[in-house]
């Protein structure tokens, strides 16, 4: 099959999950995936921008209207609204933890509608949503020190063990000011965007940074060449996050030479794996690790999180897919290799698009017709071929 084959068979997928409402998480049966998720929707939407078909757009325009008439009265937004009926809804903010990147996610996603379709009144029709939002995650800092505090299960990764001012959510957090900002410039969105550049740069990897947020922890980590996972009061979570540290490299965060360290440490790491991308977290956490109880516990209905799969050293082609775009503008090659093997693995059964895959074993695991591993190869795709989104 060729990839231009390979590519109909993802918008397809797109097009499958697609309701008057948004888009689902999924094409398959599955009650907890029939519903319009937060960041699934804005993922799929991101790619329906990129690829330019109007009635993918449409769709994400309906799931940032779902998500918006559904925020609530202080400023969350939903992580899922499943309609029950017609006009019955059912909506969520969180299982075990509330959802903390939603908020990001919903920001980003209006930002780039508007920008991309040219319809900036939407945005404004929202822009105190929007502001709503931000101004939650403020005070979300609790300490007012510029960096937002997370529970643990409060991001996409909500059966994995970080917690604290976890790095993901800081740097997607980063991307929503930097999006909003461009629409509607402002001092303050500019000041805030300053700050947390700053604290980011000198507080997830060891530099000389004069004033760090934990003195104590901060003193004995080492240097990386990778954004440290989370900073909380214990200490550093020092695994490498590969979304975070692509959403990082995306919006062209820390220097020149330490993001060419990043994409030296994540090429070295794919080119070891029997997938070659890159694995959610890294390394695995196996059941000697004095962390196992936490992750073996963090979960509400079944425990995924066995070494190699799901977030524990899983392979995610969502992931992958921001991890690819990141790459586009200066190793172009290397993120084309990276999209021949997110479709090689969104073909498995017949282009079966699971969830994600075990880095180990190869084998597929979670659920079918994935809509967001659908959407990380056709963003990909349209990112080599000169399309961006607002970054």
């Amino acid at each position: 099959m060729t990839q231009e084959q390979s590519y109909k068979k993802a918008v397809n997928l797109l097009s499958r999950a697609r309701t008057d409402k948004g888009f689902l998480a999924s094409a398959s049966d599955i009650t907890n995936y029939k519903r319009v998720w937060a960041r699934d929707g804005v993922i799929c939407g991101l790619a329906a921008l990129l690829d330019g078909d109007l009635s993918l757009t449409e769709t994400f325009k309906n799931t940032l209207t779902t998500l918006a008439e559904n925020q609530h009265e202080l400023g969350h937004i939903p992580s899922n609204v499943f309609f029950i009926e017609k006009d019955k809804v059912e909506v969520s903010f969180g299982g075990l933890a509330g959802r903390v990147d939603t908020i990001s996610w919903f920001i980003i996603g209006i930002c780039n509608y508007a920008h991309l379709t040219n319809n900036l009144s939407f945005a404004e029709k929202l822009k105190a949503k929007m502001d709503k939002g931000l101004k939650l995650l403020e005070a979300w800092e609790f300490n007012n020190n510029h960096l937002i505090y997370v529970p643990r299960s409060g991001n996409w990764a909500d059966e994995y063990i970080t917690e604290g001012h976890i790095f993901y959510d800081q740097v997607l957090r980063l991307w929503a000011l930097k999006c909003i900002n461009t629409l509607f410039p402002s001092e303050d969105y500019k000041s805030k965007i300053d700050i947390v550049e700053e604290k980011l740069v000198g507080n997830y990897n060891k530099t000389e940074y004069k004033n760090p947020f934990h003195p104590k922890a901060y003193k004995t980590l080492e240097k990386s060449s990778y954004w440290m996972a989370s900073i909380n009061p214990s200490g550093y979570q020092t695994m490498f996050d590969a979304l975070g540290n692509s959403i990082a490299l995306l919006i062209n965060l820390g220097s020149n030479e330490f993001q060419e360290k990043q994409i030296n440490y994540s090429e070295n790491l794919r080119g070891s794996l029997r997938l070659k991308l890159l694995p959610a977290f890294w390394e695995p956490i196996t059941e000697n690790h004095e962390d196992w109880k936490l992750l073996e516990n963090n979960c509400k209905y079944e425990f995924r999180n066995i070494p190699y799969e799901f977030h524990n050293g899983g392979t995610w082609q969502m992931v992958n897919g921001f991890y690819g775009m990141s790459l586009v503008k200066n190793h172009t090659e290397k993120a084309k290799d990276v999209l021949r093997q997110i479709k090689k693995i969104n073909s498995v059964e017949k282009f079966k698009f699971y969830e994600n895959f075990n880095s180990k074993t190869g084998n597929p695991t979670g659920v079918e017709y994935c809509t967001w591993s659908a959407a990380g190869e056709v963003a990909l795709q349209q990112y080599i071929s000169g399309k961006r989104l607002l970054a």
